[in-house]
């Protein structure tokens, strides 16, 4: 059956080329496809020969501006950065990348690109080319640390005269969380501090400057001549700072000197130390009178502690009478405690005042210094009047007699190096140590504040079985899920922070599942 064309219908107008004169549908440029591409060409603008950083150690490749990424030739991680390489590609709309295969040892990597614009009005054209780019060896950061471990140019040690290791596992998490540890050559444990190893001076500067912002240090410099050159007065030092932590730490017990504690507001000599920063913050548990120490006053007239974390026993608190004195965080109460280890054996109780009222009620647990059985190392204490020391002073409450729930979180560690003094390291000291601190982060919500906690991805998977024993009641304090951050390592959040200094668009992440022929 044929149809015909009847009196009201026409064909398609038809128009000439202005160019070749060739029969085309009207267009807005009144040009054919063939006039257009040789007309107008899109990529201008696009390099088409590019520079590609490459780390010949590592294998990885620079993604700008300082992120380093290992990648396979022809892999969909490689593609990105290339593309992020060239300039340019904003101005078009990406339709289509892939690889074009090279020899492996040409340095030289081909991509083949698919871009549409609008050249006229509802006129778009589509274009394909080849950008070439160029493989350049350039060092990492990384790989010139490793290459140049023996160079280095200033060395901070950090010490501290203490028993224990929490004030570094602290000052490990904040050196964690404020990332100022990035340009350090290396780091080596030593039996009492850390040695941190820098390429420059100022990095080590830098460094110290941290730990006066955190910790109430002070430090000496020393510099070593290495070379000198007589005909030009040039000279090359290695610098050492040698960095000392005040030996007082959170809940000891401090005997102040008599000046020193008149200074301070005329506070009784015999203080705990609640909280250690920048600042010494402590307290009379007898009156609530609290003080604040700077590191310039404290290392003006230095002071050790007379009683220290591993002389704590632990009481039972049988009664507690409020006097209604309160300064803040802490209440004044009357206690009656007994030691826990005299049990089944004697009778004897004590009568104290603490600050822990707020705290502590009868049958809890609590550490505290039994003041009559420690023998003290100390002139200042010499001083205080016998009638005034009291029998207990509590520091803290105790959970030993309750639950500890699974830990769904975990810390970051540095990249630490055991020197060969490491022998007189105690690794059972070591876990009792790093045991105590995680025992604090979970009690104290102010130290909890100032450290970055990530999730345990295999614990809290275990956490989803409920454990066998214990009511809600009967577990010790635990941190909260809102208050862990993902488990990224440090060269992931690197990579996130990079990525959004790039501005980095989605749509230059392609499959590349194409033919890769060099036809249209």
């Amino acid at each position: 059956m044929t149809t015909q064309l009847g009196p009201m219908q026409h064909t398609q107008a038809m128009i000439l080329c202005c160019l070749c004169g060739t029969t085309i549908p009207p267009n807005p440029s009144s040009m054919c496809i063939d006039c257009i591409r040789s007309q107008v060409d899109i990529t201008e603008g696009i390099p088409k020969e590019v520079m590609l950083l490459w780390c010949s150690n590592c294998g990885r490749y620079l993604q700008p501006p300082r992120h380093w990424v290992q990648c396979e030739l022809e892999s969909r991680q490689l593609l990105v950065i290339c593309l992020k390489r060239v300039k340019g590609l904003n101005k078009v709309k990406l339709i289509d990348a892939g690889f074009i295969w090279t020899e492996p040892h040409s340095r030289r990597i081909k991509v083949k690109l698919t871009v549409q614009k609008e050249v006229f009005t509802n006129t778009v054209l589509q274009q394909v080319f080849v950008i070439e780019f160029i493989v350049q060896n350039q060092m990492c950061e990384d790989c010139h640390r490793v290459m140049a471990k023996d160079t280095w140019n200033a060395l901070v040690q950090v010490r501290q005269r203490v028993s224990h290791k929490r004030t570094f596992l602290f000052l490990e998490q904040l050196i964690l969380k404020h990332k100022v540890h990035s340009n350090a050559l290396r780091i080596a444990e030593k039996a009492d501090g850390l040695d941190f190893y820098w390429s420059q001076k100022s990095h080590a500067k830098k460094f110290v400057e941290f730990l006066q912002s955190v910790l109430g240090v002070r430090y000496k410099t020393a510099e070593q001549l290495i070379s000198m050159d007589v005909h030009s007065n040039i000279a090359h030092f290695k610098y050492t700072y040698s960095v000392e932590i005040p030996p007082v730490c959170k809940d000891d017990i401090v005997c102040l000197p008599k000046r020193l504690a008149l200074s301070l507001g005329n506070i009784s000599p015999l203080c705990v130390v609640w909280r250690v920063s920048n600042l010494l913050h402590m307290l009379d548990p007898l009156t609530l009178q609290a003080c604040e120490m700077n590191a310039q006053l404290y290392w003006k007239e230095p002071f050790r502690s007379i009683c220290e974390v591993q002389q704590l026993m632990e009481y039972i608190v049988l009664d507690v009478e409020l006097t209604g004195a309160a300064n803040g965080k802490f209440a004044l109460a009357d206690m009656e405690v007994a030691k826990v280890s005299d049990f089944g054996l004697n009778d004897r109780r004590y009568r104290t005042r603490s600050h822990l009222g707020h705290v502590l009620h009868p049958g809890d647990l609590a550490y505290g210094y039994d003041m009559n059985s420690i023998n003290f190392n100390d002139s200042e204490i010499a001083n205080f009047p016998a009638d005034r020391m009291p029998d207990v002073i509590l520091v803290r409450k105790s959970y030993s007699n309750k639950q500890r729930l699974r830990r769904n979180w975990k810390l970051q560690q540095l990249q630490k190096e055991q020197e060969d003094d490491s022998r007189h390291f105690n690794a059972q000291a070591a876990e009792i140590d790093e045991e105590m601190f995680m025992r604090e982060l979970e009690e104290d919500t102010d130290i909890r504040s100032r450290v970055n906690l990530y999730k345990d991805p295999r614990a809290m998977q275990q956490m989803q079985q409920p454990q066998q024993h214990g009511d809600v009641d009967d577990y010790a304090p635990a941190v909260d899920v809102a208050e862990l951050l993902d488990n990224l390592t440090l060269d992931d959040a690197a990579a996130a922070a990079d990525a959004e200094d790039a501005d980095y668009d989605d749509k230059y992440v392609l499959a590349q599942d194409h033919d890769m022929d060099d036809d249209d």
